[in-house]
C-alpha cells in the first residue's frame, strides 16, 4: 500500500522548518524556515530546480566546471577549470540541498563539501530525504568558522547560498568573509553568491564592491538577474558570480539564463560598475534587506 507523503514540521536551531510536499510531483519537497523558502527538491529529478536564482547558479557552475575526472591535456585555452583527479565544490548554506544533487547528475565525480551551521536543520533533512550522492560531505558548522579551516587553495568553486530566514547574515557580507574565500578557490576557482535586494541596491552595490575588493583586479564579475528587478520594479534575488584569474564564458551563461522559463540578464563590464557601490568590512557590515511582506514567504 502506497502513502501519500505529509508535511513535517520540528523546532531548529533558528526557527521552525517545514518539509512540504508537492502534490504535482510525487518525491518533490519545499524546505521552508519561519515560511521562507529554503529549498526545493524533486528526488526522481534532481537535475530539476524549482527556484530561478538556484537555476541561475547552476548556469553559471556547469559552464564553469567539466567533469569529475579532468584530461590533465585539456586545452589551455578553453576556459575550463582543469584538475586531473577531480575537482572540489564548496556549498556554504545546505538548506536540502538541491544544488549537490544536481551537480551529483551532471557532474559526476566532483567531490562537494556541504556547510549548514543549523544541525537540527540538517538532521531533519538527512532523516526524511535521501543523501545527495556518495561524494557530497555535510558539514554541521557555521559557514565563516568552516571556511576559516579550510586549506589554502582546496576548492574549485564556492557556492554561498546561506540565509537566517530572509536573509543573509551579517558575518557573511564582508570583504573579510569574501577575502577567505578567495582564499581557499584555485587558480582559475569560481565564486557564486545568491543575493536578495530591491531597489537602490545598497546592498547589492556593496556587496559587488566586496567582492572586487577581495577579490582584486584579476577577478572577473557579473551578474545575474531578471530584467524587472534589474529595472527595480520589484525585490527579487541576484546571482553574483567571480572567477579568479580567467574570464567567465558570459556568452555561454547567458544564452542558458536567456532559456529559462524566466529569463535573466547577465550583467558584466561598465554596466556592473554602475551598479557598483563600496566594500563592506567586518565593523560596518549588516544583514540583507528584509523582503517586503509576501516576498518569498509560504503559508
Amino acid at each position: 500500500m502506497t502513502h501519500e507523503p505529509v508535511p513535517v514540521t520540528r523546532t531548529v536551531d533558528f526557527g521552525t522548518a517545514k518539509l512540504l510536499p508537492d502534490i504535482d510531483r510525487p518525491r518533490a519537497w519545499l524546505l521552508t524556515v519561519d515560511g521562507a523558502p529554503q529549498s526545493y527538491v524533486d528526488l526522481d529529478d534532481p537535475e530539476y530546480l524549482e527556484f530561478e536564482y538556484a537555476q541561475r547558479i547552476a548556469h553559471v557552475l556547469e559552464s564553469v566546471l567539466p567533469g569529475g575526472d579532468v584530461p590533465s591535456d585539456e586545452p589551455a585555452d578553453s576556459g575550463a577549470t582543469v584538475r586531473p583527479g577531480g575537482l572540489d565544490v564548496v556549498h556554504l548554506g545546505g538548506g536540502a540541498m538541491a544544488l549537490p544533487r544536481r551537480l551529483d547528475r551532471t557532474r559526476p565525480g566532483i567531490r562537494q563539501q556541504v556547510v549548514e551551521a543549523d544541525r537540527a536543520l540538517a538532521a531533519l533533512v538527512a532523516e526524511h530525504l535521501p543523501p545527495a550522492g556518495e561524494a557530497v560531505t555535510v558539514h554541521t558548522r557555521d559557514a565563516r568558522e568552516w571556511l576559516a579551516a579550510a586549506p589554502d587553495g582546496s576548492a574549485d568553486a564556492v557556492v554561498v547560498d546561506v540565509f537566517g530566514g530572509s536573509r543573509v547574515p551579517a558575518h557573511l557580507t564582508s570583504v573579510e568573509f569574501a577575502a577567505g574565500i578567495r582564499r581557499v578557490l584555485r587558480p582559475g576557482g569560481l565564486y557564486t553568491a545568491n543575493i536578495a535586494d530591491a531597489a537602490p541596491f545598497s546592498f547589492l552595490g556593496g556587496q559587488l564592491a566586496t567582492v572586487h575588493e577581495a577579490f582584486g583586479s584579476a577577478a572577473d564579475l557579473c551578474l545575474i538577474a531578471e530584467p524587472g528587478v534589474l529595472r527595480g520594479r520589484r525585490f527579487g534575488n541576484a546571482v553574483l558570480a567571480a572567477r579568479l584569474g580567467r574570464p567567465l564564458p558570459l556568452d555561454a551563461i547567458a544564452r542558458l539564463c536567456a532559456g529559462d522559463a524566466f529569463p535573466a540578464r547577465v550583467v558584466a563590464g561598465e554596466s556592473l560598475a554602475a551598479l557598483t557601490g563600496e566594500p563592506v568590512y567586518d565593523d560596518a557590515a549588516l544583514p540583507s534587506p528584509e523582503p517586503p511582506d509576501g516576498a518569498f514567504t509560504v503559508g
